[in-house]
């Protein structure tokens, strides 16, 4: 075996042309393969470490999945919001263990920003129940601090201390869109989680208030700059309405109950959904697509095989005089088709595995690119049991396809002739 596997190489290594084409047909054809299905598993892990131990979150009645994506990734916007006393009510409940509001709508150069309490880092989760930690800082010992994201820190160079400001709605700021009248300082930056939150700035819900003041109408008042700060700290900046609430529920067994109780409230009309729930219905609506976009990877696959085939097929006629000298020195007809066989599972598994390598090292290369700019930490990691699968799968499938040329080379007799034919 070890004389027929040193042959097949030898033999390889006097083809390196064409044989190098072939292989990495089949390592483009594996990478994609699996840089689809990478893709799709990773975002699906990504998405679902995001939050944990939060068993429904309450929004105005949007859609399921849309309430999901923007109270939770930031994507998105919301259509309505929930009033103050209703909040209330729902963090009253005797089902209820805590409640945390969330209001959305402002940003700070491109990052979101939202307006919580200081139980949202005692309370929200991620990625099977990981608290929330700060790496350096404190939370909201002002009316006017910042708590911000891992990723906003390092990517805006921002350290405790650094006064930023805040952008009325979302996107780059215009002019009369700032609030440059009310600056915030960084109070707080918190460790990295893989999530939304790392790009986040996160503020009180009474600072939300304290900046909107003098924009009650949806634009800023002229007169809003007068009013000293000071005095606004003054006021009553209890919030009128938030975005959404994240609930923890007393016992598991009531979420479908208290679920049904909040869809059904009879006053103002309220939206409770279960995270997990919502990201099966996500995954749902981009399952047609997933499932399109595997079949044609896997016809690539087909294809790259295919070349494997083509490739020592047309070989054949330029390999008589090799094979009839085997012949001639004893070879047995067996020994030939093993040969090609062996060969052909060879290309098979250096292309199979050259793929798996691309496509991991991609993947490590994007990986923080796409995180940077979604929030969400793609599945990463060496070579797992799907990579053993389709190296296995395509070396068996390569090992396969060789048997139609060994067969045809097989069959030619010695008397072929020992000299090229014109």
């Amino acid at each position: 075996m070890t004389a027929l596997f040193s042959l097949a190489w030898a033999s390889l290594l006097n083809r390196k042309g064409s044989v190098i084409l072939t292989i990495v047909a089949v390592a483009l054809s594996v990478a994609l393969f699996l840089g689809v299905e990478k893709a799709r598993s990773g975002a699906r892990e990504g998405f679902e470490n995001t939050i944990s131990g939060t068993d429904l979150i309450v929004g105005a009645p949007t859609g399921t999945v849309n309430l999901l994506l923007y109270s939770v990734f930031r994507m998105g916007s919301a259509t309505a919001e929930v009033s103050w006393p209703t909040y209330r009510q729902i963090a009253e409940r005797p089902d209820v263990a805590w409640a945390v509001p969330i209001a959305l709508g402002d940003s700070h150069r491109g990052y979101r920003v939202m307006g919580t309490s200081t139980d949202y880092f005692q309370h929200y989760k991620y990625g099977g129940g990981q608290p929330l930690e700060l790496a350096e800082g404190t939370i909201f010992d002002d009316l006017f601090d910042a708590v911000i994201g891992a990723d906003v820190a390092r990517e805006l160079g921002y350290e405790i201390g650094t006064p930023l400001i805040l952008t009325h709605g979302i996107g780059a700021a215009d002019l009369g869109s700032g609030h440059e009248n009310r600056p915030f300082r960084v109070s707080g930056i918190l460790r990295s989680t893989g999530t939304p939150v790392d790009r986040t700035v996160h503020v009180s819900l009474e600072a939300i208030t304290a900046i909107h003041v003098g924009w009650e109408t949806g634009a800023k008042n002229p007169l809003a700059d007068s009013i000293p700060t000071e005095m606004i700290r003054s006021f009553d900046l209890t919030p009128k309405t938030v975005t959404a609430i994240f609930v923890g529920l007393e016992r598991k067994g009531t979420i479908l109950t208290t679920r049904r109780q909040i869809n059904t409230n009879r006053g103002e009309p309220l939206m409770a959904i279960i995270p997990g729930e919502a990201l099966r219905e996500l995954w749902g609506v981009t399952s047609i697509a997933e499932r399109a976009l595997l079949a044609v990877s896997g016809f690539v696959i087909a294809v790259g095989l295919v070349s494997i085939l083509t490739s020592i097929l047309t070989s054949l006629n330029e390999r008589r005089r090799e094979m009839s000298i085997l012949r001639a020195t004893g070879a047995r007809p067996g020994h030939i088709f093993s040969l090609l066989v062996l060969e052909s599972g060879l290309i098979g598994f250096m292309g199979a595995l050259i793929g798996i390598v691309i496509v991991h090292g991609v993947f490590a290369a994007v990986a923080p690119m796409l995180q940077a700019r979604y929030g969400v930490a793609f599945g990463a990691g060496g070579p797992g049991l799907l990579d053993l699968y389709v190296l296995g799968a395509v070396t068996l499938a390569a090992l396969v396809i060789g048997a139609v040329p060994a067969v045809a080379a097989m069959r030619r007799s010695l008397a072929d002739g020992l000299s090229v034919r014109l």
